[in-house]
């Protein structure tokens, strides 16, 4: 790999341009030299929700561990980047090295939610690669999928290659040392492919033919003597801990920002409408000293303020109460709270609650699911609803006094008065609070039927429908105390459409793209009509996707193995039907649905006992010399630091970049202070924010610390051992409050090819005779005026180069101008190009 794609120039014309910059802490810079496969690996959708996801981060950190092999990163850009990648016919790039995706080995997209599936082509299409694998030869990247939708990838087989079914970890290397081989024996695209059907897990779409008669899906036709079906990969343990203990630092805020630990993978509670529960199994939990150690080294590595337990019920990991005590007497103190985000009504313990309140309290939320215990018996959901009042007024009583609700409506057999029920409840959640500001939170989504469960059969209610009883709520609702919030009918229509669909829907999907349909996830970017036209166009109904199936009839995935058998599913659909409760097979012995073997596949659940070493007897990873000491005392050590923030830094938001400050800063162990409250945070102070694409040497923050520092100096060398290359630390001083003063800030402005350098003397000239240069603001809906000749001490125009000199005044407590108000306002530079100045500030100086 030689190509690297220079985005200097369209970078400063996207918002959040520091989703594509890299650079992030523990990502890797691989050496080509040394490397013989390579993977991009592909979240399509935004870096927010990218950076969040576990599972690529999993894949990521096992690849770059192999010798010769290399991966990287990249994520569906927003549609102001893509409309600048086609302006300047750059291709889609990772973020590690910025090579074109096109020059890589292999493409791996995680396939993690229905309404993502247009970002799939919007990255093939950027990188220069044939949507359909059909069109593609030896020449392109091979295109692998997995993730939660690959238990039914139908709608968007077509484009892949490689679909793998279940646990990535080891069928990955797996298709590495396969793929290895096939490059050293030179085989064909096809014989490839043929060698990585043998794979368990593997999912070769070319290799099945489905026949239709009518529109109606007839058979799912095998090509390959011997492989009629696919059956899921199941590890047999997570993956190991030193594969995990340096996590990707985000250098924007995501969606989690958190250190997420997985405690468990798999559940078997059993719940009927949930996809995951079936296609997880079974429970395989982590050692409470494999969660501490990925715990202590995370944070130690990364300087998140927040540890994540991850699992799809982390409330039923068998030791629980004793890993919570280990994790809070360890991290209280270093003001790292601890996050439970799928907690089970029951689950939440007096205990449970006391331990995560500790620092600082996260969200609580409850999900009843249903309305009524009729309907929950329906779900198999294993609670009452004086299990769910119970656990609110245990909330309440902790010191929570917001409290979310989480239902689905469209459930099987759901009436209306189960419909009613949700009103009821949440009041009556209301009332277990004894006084005080309290906030119910309803949350309500739309029942998705989804394939490998036992309602995979079950309708799905009509647009019209799902409003009718989202307006039911609005309309019953109390609105003091209470807030109803829903999720898009449109969307959910569109998720039920490709969570049960089928091939046909590829050239819905291409010919909806092709209308510029982008981002459907989100909400500002999602238009139905584009849906509905192009269906139209195809003679598609998208509707009958939403019907009720008939038990007897051939459904797209049932090629495709989840282990779970399908007779256990019509088991558990008529015992729902009955009111009849599965029990989780943890607790009560197997439920005989098909998936252990009880030799390579069963259930791996700790033991609930005390552990002989506390959390507090384990040695810490501590490198630095420094240590933290106990709050409360009066003296407080002031200290200024003084940094450059230069090359990509530029493109970073102050709050972002303020996050990464925070984050060195815990990484150092340095005796920081903190504010109290329910939700602490140190006590640092930043120089005023500076604007998005402005590089710097003279930024500073203040800390507050409990101790002295020693040596500045060595403070100094060591603070940028915990930056990122483009946050130097110049110097540390001690400092005592001072008055704030006006300054005279210098900048450097080179400007682009573009400017017109007579015009821009011309402007300069006038600007600089006139007594006053009045310019309007609109802020909060008022109109200010502001003049900007008293703001301008010095305009000085280049000589020999392109550099432009300003001195702006920024006056204290009063409104102030920044170089490119000056630029576009008084030098008449359109907004494109004083948004492509390189702009510089160098020099401050205190106003007489």
């Amino acid at each position: 790999m030689t190509t690297i794609v220079n985005i200097d120039s369209i970078l400063p014309l996207v918002k959040k341009p520091g989703r594509y910059i890299g650079g992030e802490l523990n990502a890797v810079q691989p050496d080509y030299s040394q490397i013989d496969l390579s993977f991009a690996l592909v979240f399509p959708d935004l870096y927010e929700i990218g950076m969040s996801h576990q599972g690529l981060q999993i894949l990521y950190h096992l690849i770059n561990r192999q010798p010769g092999l290399a991966a990287e990163r990249c994520y569906a850009p927003d549609v102001d980047m893509e409309a600048q990648l086609r302006k300047h016919s750059l291709p889609l790039f990772s973020l590690e090295t910025r090579q074109p995706l096109a020059e890589f080995d292999v493409i791996g997209f995680t396939l993690p939610y229905e309404l993502c599936y247009t970002n799939i082509l919007t990255v093939l299409d950027l990188a220069g690669i044939p949507f359909y694998a059909k069109d593609r030869d030896n020449t392109t990247p091979l295109i692998i999928g997995g993730g939660a939708c690959a238990f039914n990838p139908e709608p968007v087989a077509d484009f892949f290659d490689v679909i793998v079914l279940g646990d990535g970890e080891e069928v990955i290397l797996e298709i590495a040392t396969t793929l290895r081989a096939a490059q050293e024996q030179g085989l064909s695209r096809t014989a490839t492919l043929d060698r990585c059907a043998a794979i368990q897990g593997v999912y070769v779409p070319s290799l099945f033919a489905p026949r239709y008669n009518d529109n109606q899906l007839m058979a799912i036709e095998p090509l390959k003597k011997g492989y009629s079906d696919v059956v899921r990969r199941v590890v047999p343990e997570l993956p190991p801990v030193e594969l995990l203990t340096r996590p990707l630092v985000p250098l924007v805020k995501p969606i989690h920002d958190r250190l997420g630990v997985e405690v468990a993978r798999g559940c078997t509670r059993g719940c009927r409408f949930c996809q995951a529960g079936m296609t997880y199994r079974p429970v395989r939990e982590r050692s409470r000293e494999q969660i501490m150690e990925l715990a202590q080294e995370g944070v130690n590595n990364a300087g998140f303020d927040e540890v994540a337990l991850l699992s799809l019920s982390t409330g039923d990991y068998s030791a629980l109460p004793e890993l919570l005590r280990d994790l809070m007497d360890h991290f209280a103190d270093e003001h790292v709270s601890v996050a439970l985000p799928s907690m089970r009504v029951g689950t939440l313990t007096p205990e449970v609650i006391e331990q995560i309140k500790r620092v600082r309290k996260s969200g609580f939320t409850v999900a009843p699911e249903a309305g009524t215990d009729r309907l929950r018996e329906v779900i198999n959901k294993g609670i009452t609803e004086q299990d769910l009042l119970a656990g609110c007024r245990d909330a309440f009583a902790a010191g929570w006094n917001v409290i979310k609700l989480y239902f689905m409506i469209g459930l099987p057999t759901e009436t209306q008065e189960d419909l009613e029920a949700i009103i009821d409840l949440a009041m009556r959640a209301r009332k277990e609070a004894k006084g005080g500001r309290i906030q119910i939170n309803v949350s309500v989504s739309t029942f998705v039927p989804k394939p490998h469960t036992p309602f995979q059969w079950h309708g799905q209610l009509s647009i019209a429908e799902t409003k009718e009883r989202i307006n039911f709520l609005k309309r019953k609702l109390p609105r003091k105390g209470f807030r109803l919030k829903w999720h898009e009918p449109y969307q959910s229509f569109l998720e039920g459409l490709f969570s049960r669909g089928d091939r046909q829907l590829a050239p819905l999907i291409e010919a909806a793209w092709q209308a510029g349909a982008r981002l459907d996830g989100w909400s500002d970017h999602f238009f139905l009509e584009r849906w509905q036209e192009a269906a139209e166009q195809l003679g598609l109904d998208l509707a009958a996707y939403l019907r009720t199936r008939d038990q007897r009839e051939i459904l797209p995935w049932d090629h495709l193995q989840s282990g779970v058998a399908r007779d256990f599913l019509i088991k558990e659909w008529h015992k729902a039907l009955e009111q009849v409760y599965t029990p989780d097979c943890r607790t009560k012995g197997c439920q005989q649905c098909g998936l252990c073997d009880f030799t390579s596949i069963q259930p791996l659940i700790q033991k609930k006992q005390e552990s002989g070493q506390t959390a507090e007897q384990q040695p810490k990873n501590d490198n630095s010399s420094w240590t933290r000491t106990e709050q409360g005392q009066q003296t407080i050590f002031r200290y200024r630091v003084h940094y450059s923030r230069l090359g990509d830094g530029r493109f970073l938001g102050h709050l972002e970049l303020l996050q990464l400050v925070f984050r060195g800063l815990q990484r150092t162990k340095l005796p920081l202070l903190f504010s109290q409250g329910f939700n602490p945070s140190p006590k640092v102070s930043f120089s005023p924010a500076l604007p998005v694409g402005v590089e710097s040497y003279i930024e500073y923050f203040d800390i507050d610390l409990a101790s002295p520092v020693n040596n500045l100096q060595e403070t100094a060398i060591y603070l940028n051992t915990h930056l990122p290359d483009f946050l130097t630390v110049d110097r540390i001083e001690a400092i005592q409050k001072r008055p704030p003063v006006d300054q005279i800030i210098s900048y450097q402005c080179t400007l682009p090819e573009s400017v017109a350098m007579e015009q821009l003397a011309q402007r300069r000239a006038a600007f600089l005779a006139a007594d006053q240069y009045i310019v309007e603001r609109i802020r909060k809906q008022k109109k200010r005026e502001l003049n900007l000749r008293a703001l301008v001490k010095r305009i000085e125009l280049p000589k020999h180069d392109r550099v432009l000199l300003l001195d702006l005044l920024h006056p204290h407590g009063a409104a102030g101008t920044s170089s490119r108000e000056v630029l576009e306002k008084v030098l008449g530079l359109s907004e494109t190009e004083s948004q492509l100045v390189r702009t510089v500030k160098w020099r401050a100086q205190v106003s007489s």
